[in-house]
């Protein structure tokens, strides 16, 4: 493992601690310099000072263009934007407010998916003021959030892959897919880096202290530790066994246990992730981040032999019920519904899956029989315990036993009764038919007597 190593004959010198931060092997040289002609100090914080203030001088043009381009209409969304109009989530803006606050801690090499796909340096200013990305060639600034705006945190291990990796998401306020901004409040996009799993690179503590000296700290475990220290409205959520873990262990892992759920929200495919603090689907843009405070009601639907979709209806913590919305997450394996369900009920989310409005998207029932819906409801009553989707597959296999139960077998024609049964029908009416001749011919030969013989056949 690669650190920087501070001048271990006096203090840190801020100047240099500043200007070479992301600089680890060349701010050895300048402290090994000083340790060798002390008296060329000085030159060295001179030198020093001159540099940060090239770099706030670079990260303040670099940032600039990231406004949307002159053009027709450009100019409205430029305002728009910058007065908080808009009630979506802007793009992750520059944090030029922490361009020359002293680094506290950082990585180098660290892999970015949201919100843009490029690796950066990742660094934690001084007091855990900011978390933010350094361009690791321009040395600018390109994106960053303050600590205090940040709702929720979480290490996840990322599903599918040889070499296990992890991935954190940093989600600030109204980044979570469900609260929009007020009007006229800025917002900025959640944050997805990976570290894999094992030591950092490069990684500094900008006080001076050596970091990653525990035998076997892995970086997830040392970005983990310095986001708690610093974070003041959350801590960094890990899966827990105790609250969901697939039925499916790690295809590309032999052996360990996944705590993911493959599903698709439209055409999207993503991973649902059953937390102690939420909902979480990832790991594309949008994040969706459903915290139980913004959780009104959970449903299944399209339930069938091998797959189910979940819906979610949330809506804004300090919402109302004209703001809810519906989130269908589909193509979900039936395996893992037991321990979805187990979670939901755990933490007391209501379950909405036989209300009367999704009884005919699920069922393609438009009316209910009387008589069916009664025995619906009788038996319901006897098995309170009896899970929803236990009931959606009970109410299934009864509208087959019904369909079987009206089929009639007579209606083949290459059935081996039907041509029997067709024969003995029409002999029966040939036989009803020259019985009625005979009564017929009876009553004339008694009402003519003898004269019913003159009369022709033809007439």
């Amino acid at each position: 493992m690669a650190f920087a190593t501070i001048n271990s004959g006096g203090a840190p010198i801020a100047a240099i601690e500043e200007a070479l931060a992301t600089e680890p092997s060349l701010k050895k040289r300048v402290y090994d310099a000083i340790g060798t002609t002390p008296q060329h100090t000085p030159l060295f914080e001179d030198l020093a000072k001159y540099t940060c203030t090239l770099l706030a001088r670079n990260t303040t043009t670099t940032s600039l263009p990231l406004a949307p381009p002159t053009g027709d209409g450009s100019a409205a969304k430029k305002r728009k934007l910058q007065n908080g109009d808009s009630r979506e989530t802007a793009p992750a803006s520059v944090d030029l407010k922490g361009v020359d606050v002293p680094v506290q801690f950082y990585v180098q090499d660290v892999s970015f998916a949201v919100p843009q796909r490029k690796k950066f340096t990742l660094e934690v200013t001084a007091g855990g003021r900011y978390l933010r990305a350094r361009n690791q060639t321009t040395k600018g600034i390109e994106f960053g959030v303050p600590m205090d705006q940040i709702r929720h945190a979480q290490s996840l291990p990322v599903p599918e892959k040889t070499q296990k990796q992890f991935n954190f998401c940093i989600i600030p306020q109204y980044a979570d897919g469900i609260t929009p901004p007020p009007d006229g409040t800025p917002a900025v996009e959640a944050m997805v880096f990976t570290v894999a799993d094992g030591p950092a690179k490069a990684a500094f503590l900008g006080t001076g202290q050596q970091v990653g000296h525990n035998e076997g700290e892995t970086a997830e475990g040392l970005i983990r530790k310095v986001l708690n220290e610093n974070l003041p409205h959350a801590s960094v959520v890990r899966p827990d066994e105790r609250e969901f873990v697939s039925a499916m262990p790690e295809a590309h892992r032999k052996g360990e246990k996944a705590y993911h759920v493959k599903a698709f929200r439209g055409s999207k495919e993503g991973y649902l992730f059953l937390l102690s603090t939420g909902i979480l689907f990832a790991f594309k843009k949008p994040l969706l981040f459903f915290s139980f405070d913004t959780i009104d009601s959970v449903s299944y639907t399209s339930v069938l032999q091998r797959t189910f979709n979940l819906n979610i209806m949330a809506r804004p913590a300090t919402g109302s019920d004209a703001d809810t919305q519906e989130f269908e997450f589909s193509m979900i394996d039936q395996a893992n519904f037991s321990g979805i369900d187990t979670y939901i009920k755990r933490h007391g989310l209501q379950d909405a899956s036989l209300a009367e409005a999704r009884r005919a998207k699920v069922y393609n029932v438009n009316k209910v029989e009387d008589a069916a819906a009664a025995s619906t409801g009788g038996a319901g009553a006897g098995a309170d315990e009896e899970s929803e989707l236990q009931k959606a597959q009970r109410e299934l296999d009864d509208q087959e036993d019904e369909e079987e139960e009206d089929y009639d077998p007579g209606s083949d024609g290459d059935s081996d009764g039907s041509g029997s049964s067709s024969d003995e029908d029409e002999d029966a009416e040939h036989e009803d038919a020259d019985e009625a001749m005979d009564e017929d011919e009876d009553l004339i030969k008694d009402e003519l007597g003898s004269e019913a013989e003159d009369i022709p056949e033809d007439e």
